[in-house]
């Protein structure tokens, strides 16, 4: 009978060195960029097995990272048809739509009480113009959400920049394979006008352009000429 696959050692830290990431952090990472890159599309089955004999784990380790994923929603594990990569309808992205609605609003609501401007949103707003003149669709959307999150994390609270950021890759998620029909340099037009603002009213202003946005990725989704 053969041998279960045992992990392969990993070398204690040199002394003063942080300890690096336990293994199956390091197979979560991998599949989660290949994920939210787009390289594994919605409905793809993940197999422990496979995950085992790719990166050289032990199957305990493949099943530990599929779970982390789950947790993080990109995956959906379903009894008889096992772990498969996340496919929002449009209920689920209206679902989630309305709960970024309510975590950003929140945010931005202790962001007016403190008087403060995010440190981050000028540099992440840079960023976006930056990655939209390129063209380049990744990069859009990793300076998209980074947008987003410094608004969020200037809240100063953990719990919300926690919650957000799980349902930031469900929407990465989503984007990867849709997109939406902006000009050139809209986009990053319309989130210097949103960030302004959401700072002066966020109770009105998040969830008109959480609206606005929910609409132009349903259309988006649409096959041409429906």
């Amino acid at each position: 009978m053969p041998r279960p696959r045992r992990d392969p050692p990993m070398l204690p830290p040199a002394r003063g060195d942080a300890p690096g990431p336990r293994t199956a952090d390091v197979v979560a990472d991998a599949v989660r960029s290949a994920i939210l890159s787009g390289g594994l599309a919605p409905g793809t089955p993940l197999r422990e097995e496979e995950l085992s004999a790719t990166h050289g784990v032990s199957r305990h380790t493949a099943r530990t990272a599929l779970a982390t994923l789950t947790a993080e929603r990109l995956v959906t594990a379903e009894p008889y048809r096992g772990v498969r990569v996340s496919l929002l309808d449009d209920a689920a992205l209206i679902a989630l739509q309305q709960l970024r609605c309510a975590l950003e609003t929140e945010a931005l609501r202790i962001v007016r009480e403190r008087g403060i401007r995010p440190p981050d949103v000028d540099d992440a707003l840079d960023a976006l113009a930056a990655a939209e003149a390129s063209g380049d669709w990744p990069a859009t959307l990793d300076a998209h959400a980074r947008v987003h999150r410094a608004l969020v994390d200037a809240a100063g609270s953990p719990r919300i920049a926690e919650e957000y950021r799980r349902l930031d890759s469900e929407m990465h998620l989503l984007l990867a394979h849709v997109r939406p029909a902006y000009a050139p340099g809209a986009l990053t037009t319309e989130h210097r006008a949103y960030v302004e603002a959401a700072l002066a009213d966020p109770e009105h202003e998040v969830r008109a352009h959480l609206d606005h946005s929910t609409r132009m990725i349903l259309e988006g989704r649409r096959p041409r000429g429906v």
